[in-house]
């Protein structure tokens, strides 16, 4: 008689228990959160933390607890910072300070004993952009080798990762040195909401006029300054026509920096078309003297990371994205409730839009994969409705009155919104209310099966920034006309 093969059953281990518990709490906090229930949110991701901290095993499963529980952490923070944080004013927009404040006007000692390294680097690297090693970029290699040097270097060649293959791809397009991608490492350390003293803003750090003579548009609702890709494209163009106006990088960067203008006059006041001469007469701005020999040492160094403490850095992973332009105005946060993602991190997408609500005609870029699941959301929300109204993912034994009460409105409101029939478990429902955060919505008297007659809602939901990483806040405003015109070509 054969015996029967009896198929052997992988038994759930504790960290399995212990994953499964913290992802449904972290669901039930996550849908908390969607809700405005504040204070039951907090408890539920407290609660799924506190499952995966208790998992004490060692090994591969404890690397998995990890790196679920970073990106947990991660995932609450931006829930934190949509719903339960709120508290900023809409009209404030969040900047990060521009490197090069800090450090254009400062002077640094000459290392002697760099001088013979940095020229056997240089002559070991290949490179579209021409080195040197003078006396100025090996004080700034010095001053990059130094504690305080390194950890900007390293800030920003850690968040270059991001920005990296798009950024090299639009270089080679434009058909200038791949090098130049160090320019948007000095200017914003690859922050695409870094702003200057003087009001340059991006990651190339445009001037709100060259920034519109390379069409990138700048009103009260987007600043395509600080969209990581337009800029980069008009930067590359900039760079590109300086090149072609000079015939000389080294010049072309201090126009970069600057202002062509500047630049000519410099050179029709000494007939010299060398920027090095130029630097020694000091007729270019102090600034403009250095910006260059900075360019060249970032360079040099990042060519040669390990010698100097920076091979081992994490770089952040790529930015992938999917783009969808929006037929109507549309709320951030409808495009977080349709993918179930945090609104947070539809706006860390998209750095250049300064509102909660995006325009008509706006690119929006979305996580990479979702692209269906927004075009299907906007097909169920009425156009005129995208900037205001909310969504509700239907679950088993849901009803308009469970969701009036869950959102804090009517049942008759909502079922109006939804022709008086609750769509099935999975799809979405309509809820005509405001997001957590947008102020109160009037609620005008409700007309069976009329949509129009739900209440558009407020449009300026309440944001957060995380505490202790925001080294400036500035209010979304006209500079004014009297500040300093330092770099008057791009910033």
């Amino acid at each position: 008689m054969l015996a029967l093969a009896v198929p052997q059953v992988t038994r759930p281990t504790a960290v399995d228990f212990a994953i499964n518990r913290a992802e449904q709490h972290f669901d039930l906090g996550k849908k908390a959160s969607q809700e405005g229930r504040r204070d039951e949110a907090r408890q539920e991701f407290d609660t799924a933390v506190e499952a995966l901290l208790s998992v004490s095993e060692i090994g591969p499963d404890r690397e998995r607890v990890e790196r679920r529980l970073d990106d947990m952490i991660d995932q609450i923070y931006r829930y934190d910072s949509d719903q339960l944080g709120a508290g900023q004013p809409t009209e404030q927009a969040s900047y990060d300070k521009s490197p090069l404040d800090e450090i254009l006007e400062m002077t640094f000692p000459v290392d002697p004993a760099l001088r013979s390294k940095v020229r056997a680097q240089i002559a070991a690297t290949s490179s579209q952009l021409p080195l040197e090693e003078s006396d100025a970029v090996i004080s700034y290699v010095n001053y990059f080798s130094s504690a305080r040097g390194q950890k900007i270097l390293a800030s920003g060649l850690k968040h270059s990762g991001r920005y990296k293959d798009m950024i090299e791809k639009v270089l080679m397009e434009e058909g200038v040195p791949q090098e130049l991608i160090f320019v948007a490492q000095a200017e914003s350390g690859f922050q695409p909401r870094a702003v200057s003293n003087k009001r340059c803003v991006g990651l190339w750090q445009f001037a709100k006029f060259r920034g519109q003579e390379y069409k990138l548009t700048v009103n009260a609702v987007a600043d395509e300054r600080m969209d990581p890709e337009k800029a980069t494209r008009a930067a590359a163009k900039h760079l590109h026509d300086l090149y072609d106006h000079f015939g000389d990088w080294y010049l072309a960067l201090a126009a970069y920096d600057c202002g062509p203008g500047c630049v000519d006059h410099a050179v029709m006041r000494t007939g010299y078309a060398d920027f090095w001469t130029l630097r020694r007469l000091n007729v270019l701005p102090q600034e403009t003297a250095n910006y260059v020999p900075v360019i060249l040492a970032m360079t040099i160094i990042a060519k040669n990371a390990k010698d100097y403490g920076l091979g081992d850095l994490e770089y952040e992973k790529p930015l992938e994205y999917d783009t969808i332009e929006l037929p109507s105005a549309t709320n951030v946060s409808l495009a977080a409730s349709a993918l179930d993602r945090p609104a947070s991190e539809i706006r860390s997408l998209n750095p250049a839009l300064l509102k909660p609500v995006a325009p008509a005609g706006f690119a929006l870029h979305l996580p990479k994969g979702t692209l269906p699941l927004m075009q299907a959301a906007l097909e169920i929300v009425p156009p005129d409705r995208r900037d205001a109204w909310r969504i509700h993912k239907v679950d088993e034994g849901d009803s308009f009155a469970a969701l009036a009460k869950r959102y804090g409105t009517t049942p008759a409101l909502i079922s109006s919104a939804n022709h008086d029939e609750m769509p099935e478990a999975g799809a979405f429902a309509l809820v005509p209310v405001a997001y957590p955060g947008d102020k109160v919505p009037v609620k005008p008297t409700v007309k069976k099966r009329s949509t129009a007659s739900a209440a558009a809602a407020a449009k300026t939901p309440a944001t957060a920034s995380k505490s202790g990483t925001v080294r400036k806040q500035a209010v979304v405003s006209k500079p004014s006309s009297k500040a300093p015109a330092r770099r008057t070509s791009h910033s």
